[in-house]
């Protein structure tokens, strides 16, 4: 039977706890204390780890793109101007477009260049690069006389081409480089999310972000919020002008 206060005043003797009873607690706050900082350390770890892959893989990424990026413009600086060469703005028919078609500039997004190729599965942008869609929309190309030239980038990892899609505003400048002409476009409406099964931003007339008629748009399309994949961030933008590109490939002034 437990000693209570009132036997403690009956009998003049100070209540002691059950033997033992204070070593196991002891024991037991011992144990969550260490299982604590166990969780703590573990929770720690994962963070690092986490922080070193994206930042590992950007790294490679933007490695592998560099490379590609040089193949794209040796290729450039030795064809002769054929309609069968890449990057002739002839129309997609005419390409080889396996080793990119340009380059896409983004002020905003503080990108010097971003290499452009087919495709927007996630291991062929796992090279850091921006692929133009093939599916479940057929992207547009830049030089065609209408239609939605439309691109996704990886947000996070992998070279996080768009990581900084956010700092895009409208009224903002956004460029394609091909070998022969710079594609001047404006951003005119911005979608911060939206469902990544929403293909209808991708349309030739994209009716979302306004337009109503037949036009020459870019898309640029991305993952949203950041570190996840549940939604998709939009950027819409229409072609202004279009400038030939120099000998010395003087780019046009919104990139200087």
């Amino acid at each position: 039977m437990a000693v209570t206060e009132r036997d403690e005043a009956q009998t003049g003797e100070p209540v002691r706890p059950p033997r033992g009873g204070g070593r196991t607690r002891g024991r037991v706050a011992a144990t969550v204390s260490v299982i604590g900082e166990l969780l703590i350390t573990t929770g720690v770890l994962l963070a690092l780890f986490v922080a070193y892959s994206l930042w590992w893989t950007n790294v490679l990424a933007d490695q592998a793109a560099a490379r590609e990026s040089e193949s794209l413009r040796d290729s450039w600086a030795v064809q002769e101007d054929g309609a069968d060469a890449p990057g002739k703005d002839t129309g997609p028919g005419a390409l080889d477009v396996r080793n990119g078609i340009g380059f896409l500039h983004v002020p905003a997004m503080d990108d010097d260049e971003i290499l452009v190729m087919p495709g927007t599965d996630p291991e062929e942008l796992n090279q850091g690069i921006a692929g133009f869609y093939e599916k479940p929309v057929k992207s547009a190309m830049p030089w065609d006389e209408e239609g939605n030239f439309s691109l996704a980038a990886h947000r996070d990892g992998h070279g996080a081409k768009f990581h900084d899609i956010h700092k895009i505003e409208k009224g903002d400048p956004v460029v394609f480089e091909t070998k022969d002409t710079w594609f001047v476009y404006e951003v005119y409406a911005i979608l911060p999310e939206t469902s990544k099964y929403n293909v209808e931003v991708l349309a030739d007339v994209p009716e979302e972000s306004g337009k109503e008629e037949e036009g020459r748009y870019i898309t640029l399309t991305t993952c949203t919020p950041v570190f996840t994949s549940n939604y998709r961030y939009i950027v819409w933008g229409e072609l202004t002008r279009t400038e030939p590109v120099d000998a010395d490939r003087t780019p046009p002034a919104e990139l200087r």
